[in-house]
């Protein structure tokens, strides 16, 4: 039996074997700040240090994670496949869940279940009226008001696989990174770990409304979790620190709080109407980050529509002349 020595409250050295030593703590005999020491200890210590256990209540929690302590989104990790064309995979924990939009799942595991409900599912607590108010949003973005929810019942780690409806490149976000909100384009969300909050932000001046390629309306994004973001063609991140960034209207993907959106009149009218970039130009600036997609889809569907409305053949220098002979 392992012999401790102890100061008492006298200033006197005491010994008592090991059994003994609940009993003087819970007398108070020996408290947080007596000084103890056994065999094996270089220097006498304090009790709180030495012997915790003596002063741990029954069922006393152990220390809170902070890190996790805060955190409102399921932490999941992922996988980005592809190269131009791309979708992103997610591995769940058990019990985790990510949330995407209805239809962009490619594959899923089994162990997997999915369930369509109203909303990001940020707030369970939500009541109808607030359940109502997400919906209505949802709809003002042109988006569907429903979002699928995908969680790991099962006992191991499972993955879920999400591609985007056009091509393009899967840019992820850690929103903790980014003091938890982006603002984006209204059709670029993709997917993201449950406890993101999907919003709406409106742009607060009437010229970058009317003119800024994505309307009155930005997707608002808020976490501190993974969200996923799809864009078209290539993405560039650029990093802005009081510079001002003129760019085509449809190539803005998101930015971060800390930069100014707005439109301005592109060169004078010679330019406006010859110059190919279109009459006005967004421009960015403050500090913060931006990210740029070199395909808009927009851009891509009005190439798409003007070649077989022109008639034009597949690489054809004569272009529609087939039309002519009936081969259409």
């Amino acid at each position: 039996m392992k012999t401790w020595h102890y100061i008492s409250a006298d200033g006197a050295q005491a010994q008592t074997d090991e059994e003994n030593l609940n009993d003087l703590a819970a007398t108070g005999t020996i408290n947080p700040n007596t000084q103890v020491w056994s065999e094996g200890m270089q220097n006498w210590a304090p009790a709180s240090t030495t012997l915790p256990s003596l002063f741990a209540g029954p069922g006393t929690p152990p220390p809170i994670n902070t890190s996790a302590a805060g955190r409102r989104s399921h932490e999941i990790d992922y996988k980005i496949i592809g190269e131009a064309i791309q979708m992103v995979e997610i591995e769940l924990d058990p019990q985790e869940t990510v949330i995407a939009e209805a239809g962009a799942m490619n594959y899923m595991e089994d162990g997997i279940s999915f369930e369509t409900k109203m909303g990001d599912g940020s707030e369970p607590d939500a009541g109808f009226m607030g359940k109502l108010v997400s919906m209505g949003k949802r709809a003002i973005t042109g988006e569907s008001v429903f979002m699928t929810h995908f969680t790991n019942i099962g006992s191991g780690k499972k993955h879920v696989t999400f591609a985007a409806p056009y091509p393009g490149t899967v840019l992820p976000v850690s929103l903790a990174e980014f003091d938890g909100q982006l603002l984006c384009q209204k059709d670029a969300f993709l997917c993201a770990a449950l406890g993101t909050k999907l919003g709406i932000a409106f742009n607060k001046k009437i010229g970058t409304g009317l003119f800024g390629g994505e309307g009155f309306i930005l997707q608002k994004l808020e976490g501190d979790g993974m969200a996923f973001v799809h864009a078209g063609g290539t993405v560039i991140r650029k990093e802005l620190k009081g510079e001002k960034l003129l760019v085509d209207t449809g190539c803005l993907v998101a930015f971060t709080t800390g930069i100014n959106y707005n439109i301005e009149r592109a060169g004078n009218l010679k330019s406006m109407v010859f110059g190919g970039e279109g009459l006005f130009l967004a421009t960015l600036q403050g500090t913060g980050s931006v990210w740029l997609q070199s395909m808009p889809f927009a851009r891509l569907a009005q190439r798409i529509t003007s070649m077989y409305s022109s008639g034009k053949g597949e690489g054809s220098a004569i272009g529609g002349l087939g039309n002519l002979f009936g081969d259409r």
